[in-house]
């Protein structure tokens, strides 16, 4: 249950992080591409990535699972969801999974795509 309860606190953390870049970058770059969310991927990644090789089998540290779910589900989940979408790719590939790995970064992409389209369809035919 205290799992749960690190998630909760690192998910808040992250989003508020998440929502503070955004506006940040938004308010210098302009609205018109999203560089914040852009920028805000990319962080996450790395930082999913970084934590994970650190901290996992073979790695330098060893850390309570507790640290490592605050950090990886809970902080880097909520700053972006893309982090643990790169690290599980990540992972098909290193364990030798190409094609379970390209299938999961098309399917994602194009099933996510189609399903935010199908939301607002319903929602504007609604209105």
């Amino acid at each position: 249950m205290l799992s749960y309860a690190w998630v909760a606190l690192g998910g808040a953390l992250g989003s508020v992080a998440r929502f503070w870049m955004a506006d940040a970058v938004a308010a210098v770059a302009g609205p018109t591409f999203p560089w914040g969310t852009l920028g805000i991927n990319i962080i996450g990644s790395f930082v999913i990535g970084l934590f994970y090789a650190l901290t996992g089998p073979g790695g330098r540290f060893d850390l309570s699972s507790d640290l490592r779910t605050f950090v990886m589900v809970g902080l880097c989940g909520g700053f972006t969801t893309f982090s643990s979408f790169s690290l599980q790719t990540l992972l098909l590939l290193q364990d030798g999974h190409p094609l379970r790995a390209g299938g999961y970064i098309l399917g994602s992409v194009s099933l996510c795509l189609l399903f935010v389209w199908l939301g607002s369809l319903i929602a504007f035919q609604r209105a």
